[in-house]
């Protein structure tokens, strides 16, 4: 069998795997997130927290409540970490220095996991278990919750409430994440990955010298780490690490995991408007941008340019060999199409254009399918424009969903785009206009599309690296935190703010002049609007840099 029809077995057995699970997993998140039955647990922590979980909330009220335990999240992680070497299980690690720790707090709090430092030299497992690992599972949780009272806000009219964030957080977590992270974790230790609380143990190699195989609670993060989006791994080399994906088809499954929950949230989307077919163009724009990604990213590293490349029959250089070229390829493409950032493979070493794949997939605002909640509240975002500009060529008010979309209402949705470019075109320039775009050993188009990567994957809460600079410093650190930052959470405020201006509305009944959002124009309307609007707002930089070494 050649690497071409491996490769093609994988993704058409993944891509029936999503199929199979759209429709039973989405159905099973919706009761999740809109059932009324409290269950016992939940009751316990509702009065812990001293929550009413029958009280709902305004998008202000939902909007501060997010920030407020993000930004509780962000100081004990902080906290956490720089009295680690105090605490039960750090390994006699020291505390994790000011601005790393400081990164790192906000990066894990807002879904990206960055990591300018090496996990199992720098973190103690402590740190690691009720530290980075919890904040997968919340940080992933406050995602689709903040989804989930977006999709509210289309279903409801003439309120102004969008539920309760401490019920959508405690529900998501208890329900949804926990019971299939412990399934994941239990088959990821049957593949062969870590799970232990050793702090390593000496060996002797065959050649006659020594080394310490460092051990650890790997698979239990392994699983939340994909099946959250987060992407951080227990090991510096992330998801390449034995320890981490032992086999291929753990590899299948780790790939399977990132896509889960971001392609069965349209089918939560759709039952909660009332219209199905809604739920299924949405999950349609999804698989046809995401498709078209995996297909050219393997096209480009199979075939890569370069002599050494092409006289052994693709661009091997950076990938696992247990992966083979294609797995890799497909991995790279579903963890920067979602805001995973979890890596099998060296991206610097990827083809200029294979390269240039991870960065415009990270461009398109990772909504196919997206993070946990964020892809699918970001492509609803981008439907909307589509809308607005379809309405605009017709002479029409936009209407979607049965609400009109006027000004108030695109203010916020255009606000919510121009956010990501802001911060990766300001950054990178301001990377290069104070001397801190130096790398290790590229200079040109690569240097700059290393620096451009980086600031795209803060951004975009994604995490993952194209490598080549030394970021554990003060400047880098702070930069990429403010990135990660403003890139998480100021979307979310205007995702919120739109919610409850939809929320208020009456509904508008359809008429003939109503474009019809469920059929194949739509769908292709919204992946042309997508696309454009990333070509044209990142198409210079990236001709200076990729697209430069690559022609």
């Amino acid at each position: 069998m050649t690497m071409t029809t491996a490769g093609v077995i994988f993704v058409l057995a993944l891509v029936a795997a999503l199929v199979a699970v759209h429709k039973p997993f989405g159905d099973y998140m919706f009761r999740a997130v809109s059932g009324t039955r409290q269950s016992r647990v939940e009751r316990g922590v509702y009065r812990l927290v001293g929550v009413n979980p029958a009280a709902e909330q305004t998008w202000g009220v939902y909007a501060r409540s997010v920030l407020a335990f993000s930004a509780i999240s962000l100081l004990f992680l902080y906290l956490f970490q720089r009295v680690q070497n105090h605490l039960w299980l750090s390994l006699g690690f020291d505390p994790v220095v000011p601005h790393g720790a400081w990164n790192t707090a906000v990066s894990f709090v807002a879904n990206t996991n960055w990591q300018s430092y090496s996990g199992e030299s720098t973190m103690g497992h402590l740190v690691q278990m009720a530290g980075l690992a919890v904040q997968n599972f919340v940080s992933a949780a406050v995602g689709i919750a903040v989804a989930v009272a977006l999709l509210r806000g289309f279903a409801r009219s003439r309120t102004g409430q969008l539920g309760n964030f401490w019920v959508d957080l405690t529900r998501i977590t208890l329900r949804i994440l926990l019971p299939v992270a412990v399934l994941g974790a239990i088959a990821l230790m049957i593949g062969g990955a870590v799970q232990n609380l050793s702090g390593g143990t000496d060996v002797t190699t065959l050649t006659g010298g020594s080394q310490t195989i460092t051990g650890g609670p790997v698979a239990s993060q392994e699983v939340i780490k994909l099946l959250g989006t987060n992407g951080g791994g227990f090991y510096n080399v992330n998801s390449a690490h034995p320890f981490e994906n032992p086999t291929t088809w753990t590899n299948w499954l780790q790939i399977f995991l990132i896509l889960l929950i971001p392609f069965s949230m349209p089918r939560v989307f759709g039952r909660m408007v009332g219209q199905k077919r809604q739920g299924y163009a949405i999950a349609a724009v999804m698989a046809i941008l995401a498709f078209a990604s995996v297909v050219i990213t393997n096209v480009f590293e199979l075939a890569g340019h370069g002599t050494v490349p092409q006289a052994v029959g693709a661009a091997l250089e950076g990938k696992e060999v247990r992966f083979d070229v294609s797995n890799s390829a497909t991995f790279a493409a579903a963890t920067t199409l979602t805001s995973t950032g979890a890596v099998n493979s060296f991206h610097d070493s990827y083809t200029p254009l294979g390269g240039m794949m991870t960065m415009f997939n990270m461009m398109l605002g990772e909504v196919a399918p997206g993070g946990t909640g964020s892809g699918l509240y970001g492509l609803l975002i981008l439907a909307v424009i589509t809308v607005f500009v379809a309405g605009l060529m017709v002479g029409r008010t936009p209407e979607y969903l049965g609400k009109k979309i006027g000004s108030r209402e695109i203010k916020f949705a255009s606000l919510y785009f121009l956010i990501t470019p802001i911060l990766v075109l300001v950054g990178t320039a301001a990377a290069f206009a104070t001397g801190n775009n130096s790398t290790a050993l590229n200079v040109g188009p690569h240097g700059l599309s290393e620096v451009l990567y980086a600031f795209t994957s803060a951004s975009n809460n994604n995490g993952s690296a194209f490598g080549g600079i030394t970021v554990n410093t003060t400047w880098w650190d702070t930069a990429l935190g403010l990135c990660m930052l403003l890139g998480r959470f100021l979307p979310i405020i205007f995702v919120l703010a739109l919610a409850g201006s939809l929320a208020r509305q009456a509904p508008t009944p359809a008429s003939e002049g109503t474009l019809p959002t469920h059929r194949p124009l739509f769908i292709g309307m919204v992946v042309g609007v997508t696309v454009v609007l990333v070509a044209l707002t990142f198409l210079p930089a990236l001709a200076l840099g990729p697209l430069a070494e690559g022609l």
